[in-house]
């Protein structure tokens, strides 16, 4: 087993996309993919979780097929983080994320969102028009917001700079759902109450968390819908949809899907069964 650590800061580029720190990376992947499979002697099993999951994902993508054809195996994705969005993305945007700290007395949430809201991966998963369609997101005294509506949400969050970024980085990959054309796996974890809607009740007031509206399933942070239309995608793409597998795990959420033992043993399982059956 070889790891492949990468910069959450940045967000990796879907097709026609370039980034300096995702070229280097994606060289750097790549190179030890071939390194591993001419030692072995076996094409790569690629696994990824959460937003590794992504990372994965593009990574597979960019290369070429014929190079796909000769390494990889399968790819493996557990509760990714895929183009199709989630409203959590856009929940942490607006508030913030101990994601990147460890919050203190003096070192909140809000404290460190500025520096949050610097980074291309805070906004890369905002919810897909192309997936909640014309359903409100976020509800103020003033309007509601669509996921065809973000925008306008940054401008209403006084983060206008985020604009230009948002629309050549993010929008992309919101309809970016090209196969990767390699057997894949994707794992999530099912029946969690996962928020759908948010209600701001001041005026203007988006530092104070907001309601939950409504509620959906999904596996605590990334909506259900999400996957399914990831899944149809990936099952109706000539040349994807006999090599591709969709598990859903009840009873763990999007983090516990590979601590909880139930939950692990079912991920470890698909990858032995991938072991057995090409070795």
């Amino acid at each position: 087993m070889f790891g492949a650590p990468y910069d959450s800061r940045y967000a990796p580029p879907v097709l026609g996309q370039t980034s300096e720190v995702y070229s280097r990376y994606f060289n750097e992947f790549m190179a030890l993919v071939e390194a591993v499979t001419k030692k072995t002697q076996k094409k790569a099993i690629i696994f990824g979780h959460s937003y590794g999951g992504m990372v994965a994902l593009e990574f597979v993508r960019s290369t070429p097929q014929a190079w796909r054809d000769e390494h990889i195996e399968h790819l493996i994705l557990v509760a990714p983080t895929l183009p199709t969005g989630f409203l959590g993305a856009l929940q942490t945007f607006i508030v913030g994320t101990d994601m990147i700290l460890v919050p203190t007395a003096t070192i909140t949430e809000l404290s460190a969102r500025p520096m949050w809201r610097s980074f291309e991966s805070a906004m890369v998963n905002f919810p897909s028009p192309a997936v909640f369609g014309r359903q409100p997101l976020v509800i103020t005294k003033k309007r509601n917001y669509t996921a065809y509506d973000m925008e306008d949400f940054l401008a209403a969050l006084g983060f206008g700079e985020g604009i230009e970024p948002f629309r050549r980085r993010a929008v992309p990959k919101m309809y970016s759902f090209e196969a990767p054309m390699v057997p894949m796996t994707c794992i999530n974890a099912v029946g969690n109450r996962t928020p759908l809607q948010l209600v701001f009740r001041g005026d203007d007031d988006f530092d104070e968390p907001p309601e939950v509206a409504a509620y959906g399933d999904g596996d605590g942070e990334i909506n259900l819908l999400s996957v399914l239309a990831f899944d149809r995608e990936m099952g109706r793409q000539p040349g994807q949809e006999k090599r591709f597998k969709s598990i859903k795990i009840a009873n763990a959420n999007h983090t516990t899907v590979t601590i909880n033992d139930f939950a692990l043993k079912r991920v470890i399982q698909e990858i032995i069964e991938v072991n057995q059956v090409h070795s």
